[in-house]
């Protein structure tokens, strides 16, 4: 569960363009750099305030009867025997295995693995008068990077009569807490180069250039980076030569905050952030 940190959504294929398209006239150089000079806005390191996270799209749904547990609204969607034990996943950038097991009427715990290593665990919480789930996570999906916070949802849906409480449809509400060190973004921009680093991982690109790798990232993600109007940067994540997602960049006009809007294009979800330079 991280804040969508740049990076943090993306997964890694390398783009390469053919030769005869990797060579720019002076011009297209000229226009380029000229381009990113706005973007110097963005030098320093932001750190993300909790309190202004955003989320829009659809709920999460989840289904947990009859021993079974189904993520109705993942992306893909996925089913699994909730018996406490580990079974393959298909299809999932960041993890291939999970085990699920209610721990009680009211409490689920979750825990995922990739090549037989586990990289993150969850445990929801459904309140006494069912409307509230609460999450804490914790994420080890960078490797030497271990992430851990709380979230909450509210119910918007019926309850799911004769399932478990955590059954039915859940829009998320906002994160408590959440690492402190992974709440830094750090970008620095030179001419028409752009460097990111946030949460373990890292990549240099540049605008309106091809994709490049996102070191760190276990998934294989690749960024591209493209001048938007108003001063906005857009940093479209691409894995498996699809886009998965993209966030635009606004610096403020005085120069003290950013924010940062990401979308998922597969499913509409999305959330927005603003962070604050150097708090």
């Amino acid at each position: 569960m991280k804040i969508y940190l740049s990076t943090a959504l993306a997964a890694v294929l390398v783009l390469s363009l053919p030769a005869c398209q990797q060579q720019k006239s002076a011009g297209e150089d000229a226009a380029a750099t000229a381009a990113a000079g706005s973007f110097e806005a963005l030098n320093g390191t932001w750190t993300v305030d909790l309190a202004s996270l955003k989320f829009q799209g659809r709920p999460d749904e989840y289904l947990l009867e009859d021993g079974n547990y189904n993520c109705v609204s993942c992306t893909p969607p996925y089913k699994i025997a909730a018996d406490g034990t580990m079974h393959a996943v298909p299809d999932r950038a960041y993890w291939d295995s999970a085990s699920i097991k209610a721990v009680d009427a009211n409490t689920v715990e979750f825990h995922r693995n990739k090549g037989g290593k586990e990289v993150s665990s969850m445990t929801q919480t459904v309140s006494s008068d069912g409307q509230m789930l609460t999450t804490k996570f914790k994420d080890m999906t960078t490797p030497g990077q271990t992430i851990e916070g709380t979230g909450t949802a509210r119910r918007v849906g019926p309850v799911v009569e004769g399932a478990h409480a955590v059954s039915g449809k859940w829009q998320q509400d906002k994160i408590a807490d959440y690492s402190k060190d992974a709440l830094a973004v750090t970008y620095k921009v030179a001419g028409n180069m752009v460097t990111l680093n946030s949460q373990g991982q890292s990549y240099t690109a540049e605008i309106g250039g091809p994709a490049v790798p996102v070191q760190g990232d276990t998934a294989g993600t690749s960024v591209k980076l493209t001048a938007e109007g108003n001063g906005s940067l857009k940093e479209t994540n691409i894995r498996d030569g699809k886009e998965v997602g993209y966030g635009i960049i606004t610096p403020a006009a005085d120069g003290k905050s950013i924010t940062y809007a990401f979308t998922d294009p597969r499913d509409g979800t999305g959330v927005t952030w603003t962070g604050n330079k150097g708090s």
